[in-house]
């Protein structure tokens, strides 16, 4: 079972990958269907980088692990034979991603920097970034 801290930084890998993608153009952030699409989307981290802008090394597990945003408000993230699951919810106008594990008394919020359909920035309250990409 995965600590806390290794699901914060999967997380954040998952975010990196997304927001990488879109590095060449400016920081939009688009509507809440674009992260769950019209019934779900999977996303995959492609990088993470420090709250000082430096790359961050994922390990294999975290480079597998997919989050899946379902449009109903529900999340799925996994990958090595683990399952997280949760509800999710995005305020477009502060910008915020609010992720709440099943079982679990804390959420994560995120700040989301740059949203389009193919990729995804997230930025901890500690200023690290994780970028993620839509899964095909």
């Amino acid at each position: 079972m995965k600590t806390e801290q290794q699901i914060w930084n999967t997380l954040l890998a998952l975010l990196l990958v997304v927001v990488l993608a879109g590095c060449g153009g400016g920081n939009e952030v688009g509507a809440e269907n674009m992260i769950s699409g019209t019934n779900s989307k999977t996303w995959k981290a492609e990088k993470e980088l420090s709250a000082s802008g430096e790359k961050q090394e994922m390990t294999d597990a975290e480079e597998e692990e997919t989050m899946q945003f379902y449009a109903d408000g529900r999340f799925a993230m996994g990958g090595g034979g683990t399952l997280q699951t949760g509800t999710w919810a995005f305020d477009k106008a502060a910008q915020r991603l609010t992720l709440q594990f099943e079982d679990a008394e804390m959420t994560e919020n995120f700040e989301v920097t740059r949203l389009t359909e193919d990729e995804m920035r997230l930025k901890t309250p500690d200023g690290a970034e994780m970028r993620l990409e839509a899964v095909e």
